[in-house]
């Protein structure tokens, strides 16, 4: 079976088949670098790391850019209340979702430009859609003419009146339609700014992903992806110009979108501050288990986000490393199975892959020959590898907090276990002393009571 992904412009399921089969090109919606990312922000990341190892093993090569955005309003605000300039807030969090991103396992982009070091290509296709009568200067505004592209609203599939409704729009006596979206908005001197033909000023939120995924993708890229949030205005809006701009060739071939995060039943967003930093959580929790939740539902289906997910998450890698640790009397190399390959094909089904990963461990835990043995361990480290899991020594992974605080964590579960016990509740007993094992916890009985031990 070929790749297969569900194309969010055509709404089914196709094979995909890049322009260039020796250098597919990727284009994902990176991070507005302001503030710490919240998790929500990271499902798209770590899902379309799982589709960029697949498609290099494919094709043998990827290029893939997720860009960085540094000049944007919210920006602007939060240097201003600093009282710094903008790249002091705009360095400190790219480094920082770096690293957030590099402890989910998230490998970095081949291309990861930002939007300030584009400028003259955003310039430049700013001028050609005013020349080809798809944009017009506004008391030093340049705006996009949505009634210039007939083609506006085919990714959301709405029409303008309903896109408008759900959308913040802003109103303005400059705007020939309401509709209308700002490629180049002017500055005033306490603001960040570049000399332009239309005074100084900076550009809109859309246009900089247009420009930078031509300057380094091409024309027209194979697939681009975001969440689903994006999908208006962000993305109708980047598909209008760039199509604009570049004689009617297609933006992108394919669009992929994923869904949303939800916390306690509502979308997690930093306006509505039910939001958890992935800063704090990759410290707080293995981030392995927090990759792992991530990729345990279908990514084109919202996720709800909860400390017992994070916690089954971190249950079920016990579980898996527990098998590792057992299965270290044999030497085997990661292989990737065919069936992970073929499971992921469809359209990424990293929720049955999950499974296929479960049961290969399951039968490895009852192989007795070594041969047996070290080849349920190859397709084990394989699968895992295919989802950017299980690829530390499960020493490593048990040794994860191995401090006071998690001394006394482990002494709260045996405790735990003794008043389960206790009351007969020998089924909730049984399953606390399985997770302690899992984790390497041994238990013995002891005249003076229940005691526990790390081999």
């Amino acid at each position: 079976m070929s790749l297969h992904l569900f194309n969010s412009l055509t709404r089914r399921v196709e094979p995909f088949v890049p322009s260039d089969p020796s250098r597919p090109t990727m284009y994902v919606c990176g991070p507005t670098v302001y503030n710490y990312a919240h998790i929500g922000n990271a499902r798209g990341p770590v899902v379309f790391d799982v589709l960029a190892r697949l498609l290099r093993r494919r094709f043998g090569a990827l290029a893939y850019a997720r860009n960085i955005t540094d000049v944007d309003d919210k920006i602007n605000a939060a240097a201003s209340e600093l009282g710094v300039p903008i790249s002091t807030i705009t360095h400190r969090f790219a480094v920082i979702y770096r690293e957030d991103m590099a402890a989910l396992g998230v490998e970095p982009p081949d291309i990861e430009p930002e939007a300030t070091a584009h400028i003259a290509q955003i310039i430049a296709m700013i001028e050609r859609l005013i020349e080809t009568g798809h944009a017009y200067a506004a008391e030093n505004h340049v705006l996009f003419s949505v009634a210039s592209f007939d083609g506006y609203g085919k990714l959301s599939r709405r029409d303008t009146d309903d896109m408008l409704a759900g959308a913040r729009v802003d109103v303005a006596p400059y705007k020939r339609d309401p509709g209308d979206f700002v490629l180049w908005k002017p500055s005033t001197g306490d603001l960040p700014g570049w000399d332009s033909p239309w005074g100084r000023g900076r550009p809109g939120w859309h246009i900089e992903c247009s420009a930078m995924a031509a300057a380094h993708l091409g024309e027209t890229i194979d697939i681009h992806a975001g969440g689903v949030d994006l999908q208006f205005p962000h993305h109708e809006n980047e598909i209008a110009q760039s199509e604009c701009a570049h004689g009617g060739k297609p933006f992108a071939r394919v669009w992929l979108h994923n869904g949303m995060l939800n916390f306690a039943g509502a979308k997690m967003s930093k306006s509505i501050g039910n939001i958890e930093k992935i800063h704090d959580l990759v410290r707080a929790h293995p981030p392995e288990a927090l990759r792992y939740a991530l990729l345990s539902a279908h990514y084109r289906q919202p996720l709800e986000w909860s400390e017992a997910l994070i916690d089954q998450s971190v249950r079920t890698l016990d579980r898996l490393y527990g098998t590792l640790r057992d299965l270290s009397d044999v030497e085997a190399d990661a292989v990737i199975p065919d069936g992970i390959e073929v499971i992921l094909d469809d359209d990424l089904n990293t929720p049955q892959a999950l499974a296929e990963i479960a049961r290969i461990a399951g039968e490895a835990r009852k192989s007795e020959s070594v041969d047996d043995r070290a080849r349920m361990k190859r397709d084990l480290l394989g699968a895992g590898l295919a989802l950017g899991l299980l690829q530390q020594a499960p020493a490593a992974w048990f040794a994860r907090g191995s401090d006071d605080s998690d001394d006394a964590r482990i002494q709260a579960l045996v405790d735990e276990r003794n008043v389960a016990r206790k009351g007969r509740d020998f089924a909730r007993a049984d399953a606390i002393r399985q997770q302690l094992a899992d984790e390497g916890i041994l238990l013995e009985d002891t005249a003076q009571g229940v005691r526990w031990r790390r081999p």
